[in-house]
């Protein structure tokens, strides 16, 4: 029974996680509450072990469907890979408590400026000349990259935000890209985890068939609805992790 709930958890992860990201506001809490006895440290990198699958097939979905700009974003993915080991290593030299009290601030000023600029990410208009256009993608690989390493919650929705934002991306193809960035960080700390015994292979292989089964209904979804859907979608997504933020940082 247990591993039937953590699998259908997987499975909603998967799919919400390949429209906008997200899928762990739904599957960590899921497993601490399905495993209320196990190591914390272990349920991540079984997260880990299943939502890298899943990140992986969704960003195959997209790259048959959306033209992704690859001479932009493979150094972006490679300099994700290794900000997320750098971030993965401060943690064990930095408390990263400080940012759980900043990280609903900084999701209520992305929620803000999304609702205020209501044409943002609705039209796909990259403005930056290619050699720029990839610097400010690996900038953003290494900013995000590092802060899934180090913290984690909402790293799709920076991703995908920032796309949109700094290079003039609609929120499909952001999407898109995201997920590709997400696969490396997911990589740099499945690694670290792994290296330390903390993954529960078998379990892990189970919940990942589920959360790949729900990446690929989730990001059909997306591509057949296109950019406003996956705006909307971001718009309740990030709501969700300002109020579950909030709580953890904030509540009793």
């Amino acid at each position: 029974m247990d591993l039937l709930l953590a699998s259908l958890a997987s499975f909603l992860a998967g799919m919400i996680d390949s429209i906008v990201g997200g899928g762990g506001l739904i599957l960590v809490p899921a497993l601490f509450a399905i495993y209320p006895a196990a190591p914390p440290a272990a349920l991540f990198g079984t997260n880990k072990s299943a939502s890298v699958w899943g990140t992986a097939f969704a960003t195959l979905q997209y790259a048959r469907r959306v033209q992704l700009p690859w001479r932009t974003l493979a150094p972006a993915a490679a300099v994700a890979l290794a900000a997320g080991f750098v971030g993965a290593w401060h943690v064990t030299l930095v408390d990263p408590s400080f940012l759980r009290r900043a990280l609903p601030f900084i999701l209520g000023a992305v929620l803000a400026y999304t609702l205020a600029r209501k044409q943002l990410g609705q039209v796909h208009a990259p403005q930056l000349a290619p050699a720029r256009e990839r610097a400010v993608a690996c900038a953003i690989g290494a900013v995000v990259g590092w802060y899934d390493g180090f913290f984690g919650p909402g790293t799709g929705s920076f991703f995908i935000f920032l796309f949109v934002r700094l290079l003039g991306y609609d929120f499909l193809h952001a999407s898109a890209a995201a997920k590709l960035l997400n696969v490396a960080t997911n990589i740099a700390a499945l690694a670290l985890f792994a290296s330390k015994g903390l993954v529960w292979w078998q379990i892990g292989l189970v919940m990942a068939l589920a959360n790949v089964a729900g990446s690929l209904i989730g990001s059909r979804l997306a591509l057949r609805h296109g950019a406003g859907f996956v705006r909307r979608i971001f718009i309740v997504i990030v709501g969700a992790l300002i109020a579950k933020s909030a709580w953890d940082a904030f509540g009793p």
